[in-house]
């Protein structure tokens, strides 16, 4: 019998948690699996309460690994042989699973979930490492072996792994509601994207342009930090926001230091609006304290001002460091430092306001009609849909 990885078993980590609402996110986890694994045909799925089972019928289990890292909600997976509950099969399935001509340490870890199996797990243990010890040069090592050899007994059937593959972790996304990240060119924000993501909310983003000003080049970029980040929920759709003449007229009708929070308080109520729009209960951005004049605690007050809609940022307590070795794991960042200004870069003030007043800023914008402006901007944004590029398998 050919013993070849022919099952993924899938391990679900935080969502045994949830209590109630447990089945609900392994419902949506399953979804998103499946969602995530639809170019392979030949797959067949089963959930559980524990645990989900892929049958791989002949797919490429590597390809399969390759996308399944990027599945929110699941805390680790591994590639299993699925045999009898037999111990003649099992340790045949074993031996098979294994390069026995290459001396390693081993550990042999059983689960005896199927009570009525005539051996206990210890007893199973030993028959297994006593196989692989008669059969090859390994040595057993129960602190700290090479490979660890995980076999499950239930009633139907045995399940024998050989690794263990970390999952994304948190939560599936949807579960968490939907928010509209406003993503510019720069390291942060898709890294406050994939942390949106990873808590189970579904994202949408919306960029402001101000073309001439802003170059193709720099809209591309942004389309491209969307794309790089699309796969851990399947999809973005990208609003792009022609910006540039509200921009010019905060320019026009304010002190070049209030520049930056009018800017930004422009961009809240139009990212309010979309938000509306699309049925999204959130904004979020990738605001860290102090990083830049417009992220002071006064600053941000003062830009929350124009919106009773949550503003989350999920890097606000996270220093540069952080946020880069973040944007490194996630893939994004040598996108992100790529050299094309965004809006907020090219009209940049000297001396920007660090405590800006909201009184302040109401009397400057009392000054034009920024409201029938931002209303424009809102009607002739660009929706782009964004999918996970042709190297990537574009398996969404």
């Amino acid at each position: 019998m050919d013993y070849r990885y022919d099952h993924i078993l899938i391990r679900y980590g935080e969502l045994s948690l949830k209590g109630k609402n447990r089945n609900k996110f392994i419902k949506a986890l399953y979804d998103n699996v499946r969602k995530a694994l639809k170019n392979f045909e030949g797959l067949e799925y089963e959930k559980q309460h524990d645990r989900m089972y892929i049958y791989l019928h002949q797919e490429d289990p590597e390809q399969v690994k390759d996308v399944l890292s990027k599945v929110f909600g699941i805390s680790s997976f591994s590639l299993a042989v699925k045999v009898q509950p037999d111990m003649e099969q099992i340790k045949e399935a074993v031996k098979q699973c294994l390069d026995l001509t290459t001396p390693k340490t081993f550990k042999v870890a059983a689960r005896r979930s199927d009570k009525t199996f005539p051996l206990i797990s210890d007893t199973i243990n030993r028959q297994i490492a006593g196989e692989i010890l008669r059969n090859s040069s390994w040595r057993v090592d129960v602190h700290d072996p090479d490979v660890k050899i995980v076999i499950e007994v239930h009633r139907d059937a045995a399940y024998i792994m050989t690794d263990r593959v970390a999952g994304a972790g948190g939560y599936p996304v949807g579960v968490g509601g939907k928010a509209m990240v406003c993503l510019s060119g720069g390291i942060d924000s898709p890294v406050a994207s994939y942390l949106m993501m990873k808590r189970g909310v579904y994202i949408e983003c919306v960029h402001f342009a101000s073309p001439p000003y802003t170059s193709q080049h720099a809209r591309q970029k942004v389309l491209e930090l969307a794309q790089l980040i699309s796969g851990y929920q399947g999809e973005i759709l990208v609003h792009v926001v022609p910006f540039t003449n509200l921009q010019l007229s905060i320019y026009e009708h304010a002190d070049e230091s209030y520049a930056i929070t009018l800017m930004r308080r422009m961009m809240m109520r139009i990212a309010h609006g979309l938000a509306e729009k699309r049925h999204a209960q959130v904004i979020a951005t990738g605001e860290s304290i102090g990083q830049v004049a417009s992220q002071t605690l006064d600053s941000m007050q003062t830009i929350n001002d124009v919106t009773n809609m949550p503003i989350i940022r999920p890097l606000v307590c996270m220093d540069k460091v952080e946020i880069i070795d973040l944007s490194r794991k996630i893939g994004t960042y040598e996108t992100s430092i790529l050299p094309f200004e965004d809006c907020c870069t090219i009209f940049e003030p000297k001396n920007p306001a660090t405590k800006p007043k909201i009184e302040r800023c109401q009397r400057y914008e009392a000054r034009w009609d920024w409201q029938s402006m931002v209303e424009q901007c809102i009607e002739q944004t660009e929706d782009i849909w964004v999918r996970p590029a042709k190297e990537d398998m574009d398996l969404f």
